[in-house]
């Protein structure tokens, strides 16, 4: 007598959360075995250790790295999925040469990722962090206050999708003016005006980044970007931390080119540099302008259920 064959097997290889109750109800209802990898993000190396080990039908990622040499270790791996919108951990070429789809969960968390950008944007202007650092220091003076009118802002946001139109949205209804740029925008809402990155850099009292990270993005905001800043504008970044040179970074933060930075995400993060995270002019967030219950809840369940989708051949 012949060997079953073995049920179809998804290998998990981080979870910054800590149960896996969503992932096994939705793959075990589907026939498919989960091997969960650690809730800390591991190296590549770990995560083509995990899958060799494995050799899933398809890998699950939050926000280890998924690399060529991962995705060519199973036998007949047939989708690396991303607990996530960005694809930047993923080689997305190895996978599609072996025939192997990529899918991600590109609208989960336009909300929450809109309404971080635009509690950074209001932190920094009202003084919120600032003044309630004084006042738990027993320093209670309101006349060290410089703060501004929100509705005076010149916004302009670099990338335009469904959360940068969210924002666009939000920060309009505060009466500021928004201008807006993406390779592709030929159309913008009522209240935003499309602007070149030149615009942008010119007027702009405030500077948000909601652009993925690609090679042709990396380092977007360097010192010749900052350089043609005219206004010494808050730099707001809450989609990658690889789209600013940390080292450009801390240069206009101590010059007070920038009149300062609120960010949500640092390129070598967890571990990004100590100089950023404890700047005077720097607010920081760690990762988590994504998180609610409720984004975390659709997140997770719509990403297995794209792994049952191509596991059961749709």
């Amino acid at each position: 007598m012949g060997s079953h064959a073995r049920a179809p097997r998804v290998v998990l290889t981080d979870h910054p959360w800590p149960d896996l109750d969503i992932e096994r109800s939705i793959l075990s209802a589907a026939g498919i075995e989960l091997v969960a990898g650690p809730m800390e993000t591991p190296d590549a190396a770990t995560v083509e250790k995990l899958v060799a080990d494995a050799d899933p039908d398809a890998i699950l990622t939050c926000w280890a790295p998924v690399t060529a040499a991962a995705i060519e270790q199973p036998k007949n791996v047939r989708l690396v999925a991303r607990l996530g919108v960005g694809l930047d951990n993923i080689a997305v070429a190895a996978a599609t040469a072996r025939g192997a789809w990529v899918t991600n969960v590109p609208d989960y968390c336009v909300s929450e990722v809109s309404d971080h950008a635009v509690a950074l944007v209001l932190a920094h202007g009202r003084g919120i962090v600032d003044f309630d650092r004084a006042a738990k220091r027993g320093r209670w003076d309101p006349s060290q206050a410089q703060l501004t009118r929100i509705s005076e802002l010149t916004v302009g946001i670099i990338g335009f999708g469904r959360i940068g139109r969210e924002t666009g949205r939000k920060l309009s209804a505060f009466g500021c003016r928004v201008l807006a740029h993406s390779r592709s925008l030929v159309e913008a809402p009522a209240g935003v005006t499309i602007a070149p990155v030149t615009a942008i850099q010119d007027q702009a009292d405030v500077i948000i980044l909601h652009a993925p990270l690609s090679p042709e993005t990396e380092h977007l905001v360097d010192r010749a970007f900052l350089a043609a800043c005219r206004r010494r504008p808050l730099l707001v970044n809450v989609s990658r931390g690889g789209l600013v040179d940390n080292g450009a970074l801390l240069e206009a933060l101590d010059s007070g080119s920038l009149r300062g930075a609120a960010i949500d995400v640092l390129e070598g993060e967890p571990r990004p540099p100590r100089e950023i995270l404890t700047h005077p002019r720097a607010i920081v967030t760690p990762h988590i302008a994504f998180s609610s219950s409720a984004s975390l809840r659709d997140l997770r369940r719509r990403a297995c259920e794209e792994v049952v989708r191509v596991l059961g051949g749709e």
